[in-house]
């Protein structure tokens, strides 16, 4: 990394894309985002909050470099942190022409890349040439709208570069943020794309009427199946129980906030995938995860009866009901 100070730029408007601009434009004297309505963007720059997301929070203009331009966001910034949904990725990046040789990039995107199915490590850097080395994730268990609350949160940066890692987790940490660094982005990331799957699992036990009793039960098996297949794609020494891989399973399942269970819980109310997707109007990135993981795990022996019940719910169309009974036979 440079000797000057790095300059680090926002992709996505969105909730989290928000927490983290609020985060980050009170350590930086200079912080790009982007945002890709025109409107939107004027609209922060008068009146110093997002119209649309997390709609309380003040931010701090003078420090923000905001702009629809997503050329001129990248190419002045030696950091660069995508927060979009990972439905739109590939959207949001197709007017890009700026390279991002050079350039850091972290993902804050806890879902996988639909049609390619990769993690967006990977699509980041079979489709723009990012290498490994300069790629890293933000990851939980952390909320949005906690942050937003400036409630006590916890983030973890990964990467294998631990001077990027330690610079975005000193540019994010404040009295409400505590940070840790850590070099397995493989597992982080898979790991939150794998908790979204688990919590759309509890959302639809509790939208069947299922009790805390069985959450539990669902939980610490989603745990087990969790480590079982992030060990077989990833087989390095870790510890599970950290918070950058429980704590984000377990705030993702329980939270009031998490878009995932409140997904799960309409689909066990009896709403179908597209009519929840209606009702929500936000991007559940589970659903696209479930998707993943099944073709992922086609190459790995891994036992994942909680990935696959979810599974034929969301794809095959199978009984909810009849569905989680049958899986609850088989947790222990």
């Amino acid at each position: 990394m440079s000797t000057k100070s790095p300059r680090i730029a926002v992709i996505g408007g969105g909730s989290f894309a928000t927490a983290l601009i609020k985060l980050l434009a009170n350590n930086n004297e200079y912080v790009g985002w982007w945002v890709r309505d025109p409107e939107m963007a004027l609209h922060i720059q008068r009146f110093h909050h997002n119209p649309r997301y997390l709609t309380d929070v003040a931010l701090n203009t003078e420090h923000l470099a905001i702009d629809s331009d997503l050329d001129s966001v990248v190419e002045d910034a030696d950091i660069i942190v995508l927060a979009v949904p990972s439905a739109f990725l590939k959207s949001a990046l197709e007017n890009l022409h700026v390279s991002l040789e050079g350039k850091k990039v972290f993902s804050a995107i806890k879902g996988i890349v639909p049609d390619s199915n990769q993690i967006v490590g990977e699509f980041m850097h079979d489709t723009y040439g990012v290498d490994y080395k300069d790629f890293g994730v933000i990851v939980g268990p952390c909320h949005a709208e906690e942050v937003a609350l400036e409630r006590l949160s916890y983030l973890t940066l990964a990467s294998e570069s631990a001077e990027a890692a330690r610079y975005m987790a000193d540019m994010l940490a404040c009295t409400y943020l505590r940070t840790q660094v850590s070099d397995d982005i493989y597992g982080t990331e898979y790991a939150a794309v794998l908790k979204n799957i688990y919590s759309i699992a509890c959302g639809i036990c509790h939208g069947l009427g299922y009790g805390d009793n069985f959450q539990a039960v669902l939980v610490s098996n989603s745990v087990q199946e969790m480590k079982r297949f992030i060990k077989a794609v990833h087989p390095i020494k870790r510890d599970i129980n950290g918070s950058e891989y429980l704590g984000d399973l377990l705030v993702t399942a329980y939270s009031q906030f998490s878009r995932n269970r409140t997904f799960g819980t309409m689909i066990g109310k009896g709403y179908t995938v597209r009519s929840t997707m209606l009702e929500m109007n936000m991007v559940a990135e589970g659903y696209y995860a479930t998707k993943l993981i099944k073709s992922v795990k086609k190459s790995h022996d891994v036992r994942m009866p909680i990935a696959n019940a979810v599974y034929k719910i969301l794809y095959d169309g199978e009984s909810a009901r009849k569905t989680m009974a049958k899986l609850a036979e088989k947790l222990a």
